[in-house]
């Protein structure tokens, strides 16, 4: 049986449960206060999502801050403690290589605030309450 040459969409099954494993260990330092930075401490932070690269050496932790004022701050404050975070992560997460941890500002939440605010404009509503009407305009052109 011949495999595809085509690579596969989406993050392998290895890349999710080591960014899991990886947002784990992340997300229990901030909650336990492992990383001594007034910054980190005094900002509302979580961490939902770590991405992987395919080959495990890099992971993009991807941050959610609740005061949007505070983000950039925040990622500068764990950029400033990537040496500890890095280290911390290598004890935890048994891999041959410690990745190397960037840091992001989560933005799905306020792409799903666009969306939201988009499915809120009156002519939207108007065409989901009548679906029929977009179909008859279409056809009549």
């Amino acid at each position: 049986m011949k495999k595809s040459s085509e690579s596969p969409k989406g993050p392998s099954q290895r890349q999710l449960r080591v960014g899991e494993l990886v947002r784990h260990a992340i997300a229990g330092m901030v909650m336990r206060g492992d990383i001594q930075d007034d910054v980190i401490a005094g900002a509302l932070v979580t961490v939902p999502e770590v991405r992987m690269s395919p080959d495990l050496k890099i992971a993009t932790a991807y941050l959610s801050v609740h005061d949007p004022k505070q983000e950039q701050l925040v990622v500068k404050a764990f950029a400033r403690h990537h040496g500890i975070i890095r280290r911390e992560v290598a004890h935890q997460v048994n891999l041959k290589f410690a990745p190397e941890i960037r840091f992001r500002i989560d933005e799905t939440l306020d792409a799903a605030a666009k969306i939201d605010a988009l499915l809120d404009r009156p002519e939207v509503k108007r065409d989901l309450a009548n679906p029929r009407r977009m179909i008859d305009e279409d056809e009549a052109e």
